[in-house]
C-alpha cells in the first residue's frame, strides 16, 4: 500500500479547471485516499528558480487553468503595488503582465470557474471597495462591481455555485467588520449576505466538503485574538456558530485535509506566537489538538500536497526563519524538511501541476522585501 501511495504521490494534480477543484465527487475520493496512507519517504528539498521583477510582500498568487501561477499586487516598504506578474513552470522565469489598476496589498484572490481572477479589497494604504477582474487570455485587468464595503485583511472563498463570499476584514476606519458580501460573476455585482456572528479580521476561511464555509479566529479591532468560529451556509446565506478553537489565535494558517477535516496551525495568541495545531472535524463541529510545530510560527504558508502530507514554509518566530517542515495528518505529527534557499515571511506558496511548489517573494533577512523565488521539489529518501 505504501509502493501504491508514493506513486498517487507522483502524479501530476488533474484538477483541469475550476469547476473540478469545486466539484471533485467527495465520497469516491474519499474512499479512494482512505485506501492510501502519506508516504514516510517523501521529503522537500529548495531550489533557486528565475526571480520575480518587483520585490513584494502581502501579495497574492493564483494557479491559472493554464499552468502559469499569477502573483499581483503586495507592497514593498511603505508602498503598495499595482505590477502582477506570471511565473511558467516550464522555463522557470517571470513576466510582466497586465497592472491592476488600484494598488493593493493584503488583499484576496480567487480563481473563478471562467478562468478569470477576481481581486477584492486590500489596503492602498488604507482598505479599499475596488474590486477587479484578471483575463488570461488577454493578460489585462477591468473594473467590476466595488464592495458595498471597503476591506483589507479579509478572507474570500469561491463556492460551489461559482459565487465568491468576502467575510470580515478592516473597515477604512480600521475597525473590524461584520459585515460579508457574496459577489456573482454574472452580474459582476456584490450583495450582503448576513452578518457575521463576530467581527474579526487576520481570520482563516476554508470551503467544507459539505459546501459550507468555516471562518475561524482572527481579531478584533483591539487586537484581542478569537477562539471563536463560524459556519455560512449557501443555503440560506446565514452565519451560525460552531465549536471555538482551543485558544485565541490570529493570523493562522488553514489547510482543508484530504479526509476532509481542517487543520489550523500556528499565528498569534493576544500575546504569543504560536506552535500549537488544531483539527476541525466538520461532522461533530468540534476542535481537537494534533501535534505541534516544531517552532511557533506566523506569517507562515501550507501547502496541501497530492500525497495528503502539508507543507509548511517559512514565517515568523522570533526572527523570520527559512525552515519548513512536513505535517502527516495520520500520525498527527510534524517533521523537518530541507530549508528554504531564504527566510521568508508573508510570501507566497503555490502547488504546480508537477507536484512541485512555488516559495515567491515575501520579507526576507533584515525584514527587507525580496524578489527571489525557489521551487519546493519532493524526493523520495
Amino acid at each position: 500500500m505504501k509502493t501504491l501511495h508514493c506513486l498517487i504521490a507522483g502524479f501530476r494534480p488533474v484538477f483541469s479547471n475550476a469547476v473540478n477543484r469545486i466539484a471533485i465527487p467527495s465520497l469516491v475520493f474519499g474512499a479512494v485516499m482512505a485506501l492510501v496512507q502519506p508516504c514516510q519517504g517523501i521529503s522537500f528539498q529548495f531550489e533557486e528558480t528565475g526571480s520575480l521583477a518587483t520585490p513584494r510582500e502581502g501579495a497574492k498568487a493564483v494557479l491559472l487553468p493554464n499552468g502559469q501561477v499569477l502573483v499581483a499586487g503586495g507592497s514593498t516598504g511603505s508602498s503598495y503595488i499595482a505590477d502582477a506578474e506570471l511565473y511558467d513552470a516550464a522555463s522557470g522565469t517571470w513576466s510582466t503582465t497586465g497592472s491592476l489598476l488600484v494598488p493593493t496589498g493584503f488583499h484576496t484572490a480567487t480563481l473563478l470557474l471562467s478562468g478569470k481572477v477576481l481581486v477584492a479589497g486590500g489596503f492602498s494604504p488604507l482598505p479599499i471597495n475596488t474590486a477587479e477582474l484578471y483575463d488570461p487570455i488577454t493578460g489585462t485587468w477591468s473594473a467590476t462591481g466595488s464592495l458595498a464595503t471597503a476591506r483589507g485583511a479579509h478572507t474570500a472563498t469561491l463556492l460551489a455555485d461559482g459565487t465568491v463570499v468576502v467575510a470580515g476584514g478592516f473597515d477604512s476606519n480600521f475597525n473590524t467588520l461584520q459585515s460579508a458580501e457574496l459577489y456573482d460573476p454574472v452580474t459582476g455585482a456584490w450583495t450582503t449576505v448576513g452578518q457575521l456572528v463576530q467581527t474579526r479580521t487576520n481570520h482563516v476561511a476554508s470551503l467544507l466538503s459539505d459546501g459550507r464555509v468555516l471562518v475561524a479566529g482572527g481579531n478584533i479591532t483591539n487586537g484581542t485574538a478569537l477562539a471563536s468560529a463560524e459556519l455560512y451556509d449557501p443555503a440560506s446565506r446565514t452565519w451560525s456558530e460552531t465549536g471555538s478553537l482551543r485558544g485565541g489565535r490570529t493570523r493562522p494558517s488553514v489547510t482543508l485535509l484530504l479526509n476532509g477535516l481542517v487543520l489550523v496551525t500556528g499565528g498569534q495568541s493576544s500575546v504569543h506566537t504560536l506552535a500549537s495545531a488544531e483539527l476541525y472535524d466538520p461532522v461533530s463541529g468540534t476542535w481537537s489538538g494534533t501535534g505541534a510545530l516544531p517552532l511557533a510560527l506566523w506569517g507562515h504558508t501550507a501547502t496541501l500536497l497530492p500525497n495528503g502530507l502539508v507543507l509548511v514554509t517559512g514565517g515568523i518566530s522570533t526572527t523570520i526563519v527559512a525552515k519548513a517542515k512536513l505535517y502527516n495528518p495520520r500520525s498527527g505529527t510534524w517533521r523537518f524538511t530541507s530549508d528554504l534557499t531564504a527566510p521568508r515571511l508573508l510570501h507566497t506558496a503555490t502547488l504546480l501541476r508537477n507536484g512541485e511548489v512555488l516559495i515567491a517573494a515575501g520579507k526576507s533577512t533584515n525584514g527587507v522585501d525580496t524578489a527571489s523565488a525557489e521551487l519546493g521539489v519532493h524526493v523520495e529518501q
